[in-house]
């Protein structure tokens, strides 16, 4: 191989050296004959021109072809640690999916191209069945959907479970090294008793849609919803405490349609609902505390068409509606207290056409000119 391109490289020098001294014989004279020395440096200096062409080619394709291996040595490693984490989030140990959530979350930071799929299997972790009492057992008859299984108690299991809560919480902090904001999250009909949310910044789509929040504390404190959608369509806050105080909903599309809060208490105080929606058509309020104390309604809508209020109290104490508008047409006050005291209006529309009932403690809200 190595003589062939001596060979070749031969023929070609020779070949541009008869032809660069074709060229000067058509130029030269008597007086100026050719220069044979002349012609073979011009000669050299051309190879060597075309040798560093084909010499910087050469590298850069073996450079690339370098790149491609690594590449692909790079996926196949980080698909190999996929496999892993994902076997050790099935493992029957606790304490092995415990190390499974942390590998899946190292995992996600140093995948920036799968990281949604890393986010989305600790996701779909939260979403199978839990059983968070120690003495149920199990009565899954064979055949039966993931979704409509019934879940035996697992030794440990509330702990991996936190942990993943905490994980996704850690890298959702404005101040994080490696942020998992603009990731969407499904938590669709996952089952929570307690956890910290607190803070996060979500700017994708998020969805609690028929999860449910019973017992403990569920903490969304300060969390910033700012674009997106934001998905509680159907979730149950049936026990514990699930707190909002001072969350923003700014831009966003906020939807707790068919919302149930029967027990327990859920907290709104200081929230900050600006532009977007936020839509509580066809809640149910039929038990427990549901406080908007101090939130403040800021341009967009807020619907609570077809809401029910039959038990428990909802508090719109010191609650400021401006601009945009608030409907709570068709809404149904059986019972309970439903309280507006010192809430204040300015600006937009209220409307509280074909109510039926009343709620108790208007105080001064709305006002005469509110359109209901």
């Amino acid at each position: 191989m190595g003589l062939l391109a001596l060979l070749l490289a031969l023929a070609v020098g020779y070949g541009i050296y008869e032809f660069l001294h074709s060229l000067a014989s058509k130029e030269a004279t008597p007086e100026n004959p050719v220069a044979a020395h002349e012609v073979i440096r011009t000669a050299l200096a051309t190879l060597t021109f075309a040798g560093a062409v084909l010499a910087g080619v050469y590298a850069y394709r073996k450079q690339r072809l370098a790149e491609g291996d690594a590449h692909r040595a790079d996926d196949k490693q980080l698909a190999e640690r996929f496999t892993t984490a994902a076997d050790q989030l099935g493992h029957d140990q606790a304490a092995v999916r415990l190390a499974g959530v942390y590998a899946m979350a190292r995992l996600a930071d140093d995948w920036i191209e799968q990281r949604q799929v890393c986010v989305d299997v600790l996701c779909a972790y939260l979403r199978m069945p839990y059983e968070p009492n120690p003495e149920a057992a199990s009565t899954a008859s064979v055949g039966e959907s993931l979704s409509s299984t019934p879940a035996a108690y697992k030794e440990g299991e509330r702990e991996v479970r936190l942990t993943i809560i905490r994980t996704i919480r850690s890298h959702l902090q404005p101040q994080a090294p490696t942020s998992w904001s603009a990731c969407n999250f499904d938590f669709t009909r996952a089952t929570f008793d307690g956890g910290y949310l607190q803070g996060s910044l979500f700017q994708g789509t998020v969805s609690f849609g028929g999860a449910e929040f019973s017992g403990r504390s569920f903490y969304f404190g300060g969390a910033d919803f700012s674009a997106g959608r934001v998905y509680f369509g159907g979730a149950k806050f049936s026990g514990g405490r699930v707190d909002f105080r001072g969350a923003k909903f700014s831009g966003a599309s906020v939807d707790f349609t068919g919302a149930k809060f029967s027990r327990g208490s859920v907290y709104f105080g200081g929230a900050k609902f600006s532009g977007g929606s936020v839509d509580f058509t066809g809640a149910k309020f039929s038990g427990g505390t549901v406080t908007f104390i101090d939130a403040e309604f800021s341009g967009g809508t807020v619907t609570f068409i077809g809401a029910k209020f039959s038990r428990g109290s909802v508090d719109f104490t010191g609650a400021k509606f401006s601009a945009g508008s608030v409907d709570f047409g068709r809404a149904k006050f059986s019972g309970g207290t439903v309280t507006f005291i010192d809430a204040v209006y300015s600006g937009g529309t209220v409307d509280f056409e074909e109510v039926t009932g009343a709620p108790q403690n208007w105080g001064p809200f709305p006002p005469t000119d509110s359109g209901g």
